[in-house]
Formats: C-alpha cells, sequence, structure tokens
C-alpha cells in the first residue's frame, strides 16, 4: 500500500511539473521547433495561391510543425473573415489587393507605400510578415488581334472602344476597386457588358482566344499570355497598384520560428520563379505539392 501510495505521490509530482511547464510565464509557441503545434495553411480557388499555401506549410513542415491545409476556399470576400477569426493562421496574400480589403480607396500604389498602410489599417489579430519580391498583378489583357485593330496599348486607349466590348473575369472582379469599379472612376473606361468567369483560368482564357469577350481579367504571372500571345495593356494609373506576395498571419498562433520559415520564403521568392511554376502546372501538367516541394529544395529550404 504504502509504495502504491508513493508512486501515486511521484505520478502526481510529475504531472503537475508537467503542466507547471505548460502554463508557466514563457508562451510555448513563442519559440522552438513546432513543438507539436498544428498550424492552418489556407488558400484561395485558384492555382498560383494554391502553389504559395503549398510552398508555406512545406517550410513550416520543414521547422517541425504539424500542419493541417485548407486549400480551394474561395475569394478574398470569404476566406479573409476566416483569418480574421483565427480559424486559419497562414495565408498566402498580394499586399494590393489585401489592402483594398481592409480599407477601400486607398491611394498607395507603391510595395512600400501599400505595406504601410496595412500595417496601420489590419485589426490587432493580424500581421503581415516580410514582402517578397514576386508580384502577381491582376491586368486587362486583349488578344493580339484586338490591340492591332484599336490601336491599345494602355488601358486609357480603352475609353472609345469598351461600350461595345465584354469584359471577362472572376465575379467579384465586378465590385472591386481593383476591377470594374477602378476602371470606371480612374479610366473613364465602361464595358457593354461583364462577364463572369473563373479566376484567371482556362475558361477565362478560353474565352478571350474565342472571341467570346474582348477584354479579360488575368494575372501578369500566367504563361497562357505568353502562349496565346495576349497583349496586357498597361495601367500607366496604377489602378492594380502594387501585388507583391506576402503571408497574412493570425498573430498569436505563428510563433518566432515560424515566422523565420516564411520570412525565408519571402527573401527567396521572386515574380520569374512563379511564372516558370505556373508553367510546370500548366504546361507539364504536375501538382502544386511537387511544384513547391522541387522549388523547396532548390532554395535550400526543404
Amino acid at each position: 500500500m504504502i509504495r502504491i501510495i508513493r508512486g501515486a505521490a511521484v505520478a502526481l509530482a510529475a504531472a503537475l511539473a508537467l503542466t507547471a511547464c505548460g502554463e508557466g510565464g514563457e508562451d510555448p509557441l513563442s519559440g522552438g521547433q513546432g513543438g507539436g503545434q498544428t498550424l492552418v495553411v489556407g488558400s484561395a480557388d485558384f492555382t498560383e495561391s494554391e502553389l504559395l499555401a503549398e510552398i508555406y506549410a512545406q517550410a513550416l513542415e520543414a521547422k517541425g510543425f504539424k500542419v493541417e491545409r485548407k486549400l480551394k476556399i474561395g475569394a478574398r470576400e470569404v476566406y479573409y473573415d476566416q483569418v480574421a477569426s483565427g480559424a486559419i493562421h497562414v495565408f498566402p496574400e498580394y499586399n494590393g489587393a489585401l489592402l483594398q480589403r481592409v480599407d477601400k480607396g486607398n491611394p498607395a500604389t507603391t510595395t512600400e507605400q501599400t505595406d504601410a498602410a496595412l500595417k496601420a489599417k489590419l485589426p490587432p489579430a493580424l500581421e503581415i510578415l516580410a514582402t517578397s519580391k514576386a508580384e502577381n498583378k491582376d491586368s486587362l489583357a486583349v488578344t493580339a488581334a484586338t490591340a492591332k485593330e484599336h490601336d491599345l496599348k494602355t488601358i486609357e486607349d480603352l475609353k472609345p472602344v469598351a461600350g461595345d466590348m465584354i469584359l471577362g473575369g472572376p465575379p467579384e472582379f465586378k465590385t472591386r476597386q481593383q476591377g470594374v469599379v477602378g476602371l470606371e472612376k480612374v479610366y473613364g473606361v465602361k464595358f457593354k457588358e461583364f462577364k463572369s468567369l473563373d479566376v484567371g483560368g482556362p475558361i477565362t482564357v478560353a474565352n478571350l482566344a474565342k472571341g467570346q469577350v474582348q477584354a479579360a481579367n488575368l494575372f501578369t504571372t500566367d504563361p497562357a499570355i505568353t502562349k496565346n500571345g495576349f497583349v496586357v495593356l498597361e495601367d500607366p494609373k496604377n489602378v492594380f497598384g502594387a501585388q507583391n506576395v506576402v503571408p497574412l498571419v493570425y498573430r498569436s498562433k505563428v510563433d518566432a520560428t515560424a515566422r523565420q520559415a516564411l520570412d525565408a520564403v519571402s527573401a527567396k521568392l521572386t515574380t520569374a520563379d512563379l511564372i516558370a511554376m505556373n508553367g510546370q502546372m500548366s504546361d507539364q501538367k504536375l501538382d502544386p505539392e511537387d511544384v513547391a516541394e522541387t522549388w523547396l529544395e532548390k532554395q535550400g529550404l526543404a
């Protein structure tokens, strides 16, 4: 009986010691190598976002974190609130588009201006980490034939002819400042009709190539632009602004080790990388997770 009591006492003491370690003054999320913590990484519903989410997820896993993936969630209008609530902890974002979500109409155009405005406007629970050089902007693209016929070089050149054109893009493009709203307000460009398509994907590309729309919202890192000989119209008044890739994080869930892993990705990622990786997925039909793994290994981050 004495041995049992002593054994129980030792077990109780050990349990209390473990409890003390977990609830002491030092936050267990403030450092270390993952420590069993699970981070939720999300993505929007287009391929490049899935790729970036995979890069973030695998970089975190390489540092010992358990990662839960929530991919293809939808547009910013859907996923932002999930990040803000803490349901998602890490999300690949584009700084200019994110700024328009939290501070609609903000005039920032450069990367530095945009980052500063974001840091001032994001709610306390959220934070952007280091911004990468990689940039993927929204754009208006037309076929080479349309550009030649109407002598189109810039978005402003569309003003006298847009009334006879159909613009194609994702549904949310119709209501965004960095979309139809900004095109009308800044350039005075009004299209005859807006046709809801996918998010810069094969449906949009096919509609533009076949003349079912005469202008389309495509991402500047889309290899389909070069492949189809599309012309991206210049944006001299910066409706689309800076669009650098940056991790948006739920501050309390992302410790120093996780931040270092994500910042290391941002330090390496370039626009040329995005174009090349997008090409691997669209032309070679490679999966985002495989493309992400190859890139991380090449950068020494796996």
